[in-house]
């Protein structure tokens, strides 16, 4: 059970029991964490967490910082069912928000729901098995009435709203694999955040969010009284890519007034809920608009890094695919898929120059080869696809010097797969200077850097055939921090790797305790 209880003016401690349960509902046994619920504190509070594992697996738990975050279990599929937010209040509290102030917050988990066995999928993947999907999507945890199971509309999501008030919508996109466009009918967002950090606020009534993002949005309940959708619809590319089930679902926002007693009447929304237009499920531009609306630092170190799929010998070494029971289809950066060490904790890797298998290679600063990267022809099987992809699989793991300033640019390629991938960067946080469709040109795309007020964000949509240039000062020294793409089945196929960010002096260089396994935050 989680119990959250003050213990000081600045102490909570919470405690939490991860568990199988298998019930009538459920197809399959899931993990759960007993009485989870949104965790609020306050930037300054110290936190104590203790979590006890009861499942039959080793789970390791994620804490993504401070704002609208969320925290998740990191091992296998696991987090499809362990996860929750944690909202870290600003010290000054609401009075402190660079926006008006809400009259009410409010958490909206988007998750998905399996009929499998989630410990299966992971297992299946790792046998090149990536056709397996969720049944649906929820919202808080709830299917809606697409999927309705009692019968009643709002056994769904329901949120009650009154009329003139402002509500902040603390969104959390915890699902698997899918980004997910939000829209509510009516309504429209003004978003004020994006992963705990502010943006400049900007008008839309759509919402796009990647696995692992969260966006905090102001919505002002101006409508007529009625019901109103709110929607959830998965975004994907089109053919040829795999085309994932579509998995909508939706919830209601409800003016009190059209459902307390003495309300004032009929709706003039009548008593069915208004649905709002949703977008092309394939429309994958609209991510990146959605992206690259959010709106001088020196550089270091420079790295171009390339997003693909490839495929290697399961001895090791890249091989002809003649035979495709020899090979795995795997993903990487720059050309290397990441695995990690076998026998040794990456810092002591690090620290003591270990050889042979758990050796540590440098992220190659660039691809090894330079070439139309968004051609939509290399997506299919064939000749000069075969040419572009040799793969290796390595443990990559560059070292900074703390305080650094570290510039990025992910590109997105059609090699297999001309996906867009959430870029996650654990223990620091990354300006999105740009961002476009297609192939990244320094000539003319650097004069395009927002150097003035960059969002900061730690999870980063390189849109779907196109690329994204971010910048990070290395400020969390003594540690190896992982770099990871969210799509679940991108993170197990290797588009992974870790950064070290080094201390000042080499008398400070002492490796500190592995104890906690390989050491990768």
């Amino acid at each position: 059970m989680e119990i959250w209880s003050l213990l000081t003016a600045a102490t909570m401690v919470a405690n939490a029991i991860v568990f199988f349960l298998s019930t009538m509902a459920l197809p399959a046994a899931t993990a759960i964490v007993e009485h989870t619920f949104v965790g609020e504190v306050t930037e300054g509070d110290s936190v104590v967490i203790h979590v006890v594992n009861k499942s039959p697996y080793n789970v390791t738990i994620h804490w993504h910082g401070e704002g609208t975050l969320w925290w998740h279990a990191h091992v296998s599929c696991l987090r499809a069912t362990l996860h929750g937010a944690l909202i870290i209040r600003p010290r000054l509290g609401a009075s402190s928000y660079p926006f008006p102030k809400p009259d009410r917050e409010v958490p909206i988990i988007i998750g998905d729901w399996w009929k499998m066995d989630l410990a299966e999928v992971a297992r299946k993947m790792k046998d090149n098995f990536f056709d397996y999907f969720p049944s649906a999507s929820t919202i808080d945890g709830k299917l809606g009435d697409l999927f309705n199971c009692s019968g009643v509309a709002e056994d769904g999501y329901v949120l009650d709203v009154e009329p003139g008030k402002i509500y902040l919508l603390r969104i959390i996109n915890a699902a698997l694999f899918s980004e997910y466009f939000l829209k509510i009918a009516g309504h429209r967002f003004t978003v004020v955040a994006c992963d705990a950090n502010y943006v400049s606020p900007y008008t839309t009534d759509l919402i796009v969010i990647a696995p692992g993002e969260t966006v905090d949005a102001l919505v002002v309940a101006d409508a007529p009284p009625g019901k109103y959708y709110m929607v959830t619809l998965p975004n994907q590319a089109k053919l040829p890519e795999t085309q994932t089930p579509e998995a909508t679902t939706r919830g209601i926002v409800q003016y009190k007034s059209h459902h307390s007693p003495g309300g004032g009447g009929p709706s003039p929304t009548g008593d069915a809920p208004v649905a709002p237009v949703m977008p092309d499920q394939h429309d994958v531009v609209l991510s990146f608009f959605f992206h690259s609306n959010l709106t001088s630092l020196r550089v270091d170190e420079h790295l171009f890094v390339t997003l693909g799929l490839g495929t290697i010998c399961r001895r090791g070494q890249y091989c002809n695919r003649t035979k495709e029971n020899e090979t795995d289809l795997v993903a990487t950066m720059n050309n290397v898929s990441f695995h990690l060490p076998t026998t040794t904790p990456l810092l002591e890797a690090h620290y003591h120059h270990i050889g042979g298998e758990d050796a540590l290679i440098l992220l190659p600063e660039k691809p090894p080869r330079v070439f139309n990267y968004t051609d939509r022809s290399l997506i299919i099987v064939g000749p000069v696809e075969k040419l572009l992809e040799p793969t290796s699989r390595a443990t990559m793991a560059p070292w900074f010097q703390y305080g650094s300033v570290v510039e990025m640019v992910f590109q997105g390629t059609a090699i297999l797969q001309g996906d867009s991938n959430p870029m996650h960067l654990h223990g620091h946080d990354m300006f999105v200077l740009a961002q476009g469709l297609g192939n990244f040109d320094a000539a003319k795309d650097v004069a395009r850097y927002n150097l003035v007020n960059p969002p900061l964000k730690n999870t980063v949509v390189v849109p779907n055939l196109g690329w994204v240039a971010i910048r990070f000062v290395a400020y969390n020294p003594g540690w190896v921090w992982y770099i990871h793409c969210h799509y679940k089945f991108h993170l197990s196929m290797g588009m992974t790797g870790s950064i070290y960010c080094r201390r000042w002096t080499d008398d400070e260089h002492v490796a500190p305790s592995t104890a906690c396994g390989f050491s990768i935050m």
